[in-house]
């Protein structure tokens, strides 16, 4: 059984503060024609888990120069699992909010979507056909209640200036990345690998043992496969062997040093500070991570002191290569019970257009979602991927369920928990919420 995934592993969102577009533009800056009414006078409000969000806030201006009188408010707000139904059912409206395909699972979240609108209804003519293939998956009832706006993979940060001064390439292949970290061990580099390891969200371990996972469920010959993993059957837990044997040949070669890798204290601005000291080559993490290293180049001295080249490369997993598991990491839904429900459609028909979602990935350091993709220098290594080795998750209808047993059995694997047989044998036991059957 050959299969495409679209890594879907989305976790809940919010806290409190408050973003509101402003700096007035003039005119129009593109081909876009409104539909509504442009005096029209109204707002509306945007909530999400992103504290510091500009690049929607560009959009909000954008968006000005057709809709003058047309407020946009973006805010974060606090435990938004436990908070988002209230949110969405209270006096103050809410009409467009950060969600995830989790959500679509899990029974707790059966009023949040209850209030999603299906945006594959013609009417809205929304451009949804501009999104790449995979990243989009409707519901068994054909309705599609999430649009991506960014994407995101796995990956390794890599400090290119250590490669060159040490004469040493790139790996590509998974018995590179093997001998490349042993010549750095060789070359006195203590920490030739390192990656968030302190609990198992966003942990390196799950980095690395993700993609051969859903990977070998997309090809295995057992075509019940990916259903046995997503309905947690316990005999799904061999087909985690191979990615939990990759994790732990890193670590017990010493190629990865956990210790080391537990003092650092955050998976997102305390790996690339740690990245940015420049002594460690290759740094295991997600794209979401790789976005905030530009904007913190000026926050660590060593950078500061000793720039250096760096980007982000698949984790060659295997002798043909690594892999692109291309998946949504910010999606939006829309309330179908907020008011101006069509000003807020008409927003996400201005928003979901190549050209504005190019321009937020750019303005936010991620991945663009759309079709036909170039993406930002730093991720040059997969501009062109070959369409062999892209594997989208949520297409292949991959669960949040079979991801949380990878994620821990990795992790407990990766900490020494767990032997790999004992991580095998347990799958389908780690917790996770009450699950929808459909």
């Amino acid at each position: 059984m050959k299969k495409k995934l679209t890594c879907v592993v989305f976790s809940a969102l919010m806290a409190a503060s408050s973003l509101v577009a402003c700096n007035r533009n003039s005119g129009p800056t593109d081909d876009f024609v409104p539909a509504l009414d442009t005096n029209r006078e109204c707002t509306l409000n945007v909530i999400g888990d992103y504290g510091n969000f500009k690049a929607l806030e560009n959009e909000f201006d954008k968006f000005d120069n057709y809709y003058k009188n047309v407020k946009l408010v973006y805010t974060k707000v606090s435990s938004y699992e436990d908070n988002l139904a209230s949110k969405l059912e209270g006096d103050n409206k809410i009409n467009i909010f950060f969600a995830t395909s989790a959500m679509l699972v899990y029974e707790k979240f059966n009023t949040v979507v209850s209030h999603m609108e299906d945006l594959s209804d013609p009417a809205l003519n929304l451009n949804l056909d501009c999104i790449r293939d995979g990243l989009i998956t409707p519901r068994s009832d054909n309705k599609v209640l999430l649009a991506p706006i960014f994407s995101r993979t796995f990956g390794m940060l890599v400090n290119e200036d250590l490669f060159q001064k040490e004469n040493l390439t790139i790996p590509t292949k998974w018995s590179d990345l093997l001998t490349t970290s042993s010549s750095f061990i060789s070359k006195k580099y203590t920490n030739p690998i390192m990656g968030f390891s302190k609990n198992s969200s966003s942990c390196l371990m799950n980095s690395i043992a993700y993609p051969s996972f859903v990977v070998d469920l997309a090809n295995a010959e057992n075509p019940n496969a990916l259903t046995l993993a997503n309905k947690l059957d316990s005999s799904a837990g061999e087909y985690m062997r191979n990615s939990l044997t990759k994790v732990k040949t890193l670590i017990d070669n010493n190629y990865v040093n956990i210790t080391e890798c537990n003092k650092i204290n955050d998976n997102y601005e305390q790996v690339i500070l740690r990245f940015f000291k420049g002594d460690v080559p290759m740094m295991i993490c997600t794209a979401d991570t790789v976005s905030g290293t530009s904007s913190r180049e000026s926050k660590s001295p060593e950078f500061v002191a000793n720039p250096f080249k760096y980007s982000f490369h698949p984790i060659p997993l295997t002798e043909q290569g690594g892999y692109f598991i291309d998946s949504p990491t910010l999606e939006f839904a829309v309330n179908k019970n907020c008011e101006n429900l069509d000003m807020t459609n008409e927003f996400m028909r201005f928003l979901l257009r190549p050209q504005q979602l190019n321009s937020m990935a750019t303005s936010k350091g991620l991945m663009t979602p759309v079709k036909n993709p170039v993406f930002d220098p730093v991720y040059n290594a997969f501009n062109n991927f070959p369409l062999a080795r892209t594997y989208n998750p949520e297409a292949l209808g991959v669960k949040d369920p079979l991801s949380i047993q990878i994620r821990n059995a990795s992790f407990d694997v990766g900490k020494g928990n767990k032997t790999i047989e004992d991580a095998i044998a347990y799958y389908g036991q780690y917790a996770t919420p009450t699950i929808n059957e459909d």
